[in-house]
């Protein structure tokens, strides 16, 4: 098994996307999942039986699946070839992190050659997989392999050749949402990721190299892995990754990780490796992440993610013997946010976190994901151990402003497509500016439509009113109808931006 500290040691230089290359839409039972065949698997699949071990006297009998036609053909029917023409400014090799370029040799990691000639600024292309999810032509994949795109063509398993709009996408997560216009298309089910079981048997599906429906099997071979690779390109990162052996290679980014059933459970994004191609790693969003994601990017424009506001750290056994703790797994709370929900409810520095709605907590990217599967308001039941003495309390999660967004307050961000921060004190000082709010993200939405607005434009006035913190923002915005004007100033800059926008 992959250890975590190997991990680590790879990924300055090994680890990497497979660059080359969730879900209530307008209703949820466009997504039930199909039945089982379970039964089926187990009377009709060939099987090979292999005894473990002769001194058991046959006791004990391994049933493997040697015939994965049902999952295969369910899943190439849905998984779709995504080509994208990146913009000059804004190409590949520019977004690939530091660490990573040498690893691509100065090229596209999309295994494509970039920009070519001299003095010409030729558009570079790159490739990667989707999913169908939705029979009216919706379809996710990874962020980074729509991220920076011109424009996006979708070659479907028959053939048939779209051109492909992005309806959204959330780089903490690295899912994106694009829709064709087509209509009756194969659409994968998701599965649960949360009762996936190490060891169990799955299928990887893309087009790695340019080559059309491939599928390779494997199994499950951890779950909860961080591998810290989207902190590039985000800025709240959720990494729980599901780690299996199925061979994945550059191009299969955004493909389809399947169950037996062919059920969706993952969506292939990132491998282990030091020279770019299949090593024996690679690493999918979990179905639960990715069909939250899908799911608000579709109603309300953007994620709406929910926060304990805590500091965090994983429970081991130098801080068990350093704390004299009485449970050896879990996460334990090292700090709070200024307006934490979790202190609110009760928490306190030290608490071992150990269950979030009934799930066993035993790492931090288990906590990620289990709270990454809210939004701000919901209520999530936190076990924790405090000296030995369970505890059971009920946290009311907060948006990543430290605020609990009331409906209308979050239609309104959401329909501009913008994320809101208080600016700090020192912030202030800084950028020389008496008060205002940051715009921390900028997601699919009115101002990204009609304007070029960028994240970090700082907001000091909505239709000349001035703007302190990011209640009364939301509070002016929530008034205005037909259009506003904002007024704000980018950090280090003392001009005046103006941007107008309809309602």
């Amino acid at each position: 098994m992959f250890q975590k500290q190997n991990i680590k040691k790879l990924a300055p230089v090994a680890l990497a996307f497979a660059f080359l290359g969730g879900t209530s839409f307008a209703a949820y039972e466009h997504f039930s999942k199909p039945d089982t065949i379970s039964n089926w698997v187990e009377n009709n699949m060939p099987v090979v039986k292999a005894r473990l071990d002769e001194k058991n006297n046959g006791a004990n009998v391994a049933m493997i699946p040697a015939d994965f036609s049902y999952a295969s053909q369910k899943a190439t029917a849905s998984v779709v070839h995504i080509k994208s023409t990146l913009k000059p400014e804004r190409n590949v090799s520019q977004q690939v992190p530091d660490e990573l370029r040498d690893f691509f040799g100065g090229r596209s990691p999309f295994g494509q050659e970039g920009p070519q000639g001299e003095g010409r600024a030729e558009k570079a292309q790159a490739s990667g997989s989707g999913v169908i999810i939705n029979p009216e032509g919706y379809i996710v994949t990874n962020n980074h392999v729509i991220q920076g795109a011109e424009s996006l063509e979708v070659t479907l398993a028959d053939k048939r050749v779209f051109k492909a709009k992005v309806i959204g996408s959330d780089p903490n997560t690295d899912i994106a949402l694009i829709q064709i216009d087509a209509k009756n298309l194969p659409a994968l089910s998701f599965g649960s990721s949360e009762n996936v079981k190490v060891g169990q048997w799955v299928l990887a599906v893309g087009n790695p190299f340019n080559l059309t429906s491939t599928v390779t099997a494997g199994i499950v071979s951890a779950k909860g892995r961080s591998i810290n690779i989207l902190g590039e390109n985000s800025k709240a990162p959720v990494e729980s990754f599901i780690q299996t052996d199925a061979a994945v290679n550059p191009g299969n980014s955004g493909g389809a990780l399947v169950d037996l059933n062919g059920n969706l459970i993952g969506i292939n994004t990132a491998i282990a490796s030091q020279t770019g191609q299949f090593a024996g790693y690679s690493f999918a969003v979990p179905s639960s992440i990715a069909h939250k994601v899908v799911e608000d990017i579709s109603k309300f424009g953007s994620v709406q993610r929910g926060y304990l506001g805590v500091g965090i750290s994983e429970v081991d056994g130098a801080k068990v013997k350093s704390y004299d703790l009485k449970v050896n797994e879990g996460v334990r709370v090292e700090s709070f946010s200024e307006q934490s929900a979790a202190r609110e409810a009760g928490l306190k520095i030290g608490d071992i976190i150990t269950k979030v709605d009934g799930h066993l907590i035993e790492s931090v990217p288990q906590l990620q994901e289990s709270i990454a599967q809210h939004k701000p308001s919901d209520k999530v039941v936190v076990n924790v151990n405090r000296a030995g003495v369970d505890k059971e309390l009920t946290v009311t999660l907060k948006s990543n402003t430290g605020t609990l967004v009331a409906e209308k307050s979050a239609q309104t961000l959401d329909n501009l497509g913008i994320e809101l921060q208080d600016l700090t004190t020192q912030q202030k000082k800084n950028w020389d500016v008496e008060q205002g709010v940051i715009v921390s993200q900028i997601n699919a939405g009115k101002v990204r439509q009609n304007t070029d607005m960028q994240d970090g434009f700082v907001i000091t006035k909505i239709d000349k009113t001035p703007v302190g913190n990011v209640q009364q923002a939301m509070k002016a915005l929530e008034s205005k109808k037909g259009g506003v004007m904002i007024e704000g100033v980018y950090p280090g800059s003392q001009e005046t931006q103006y941007y107008a926008i309809g309602l």
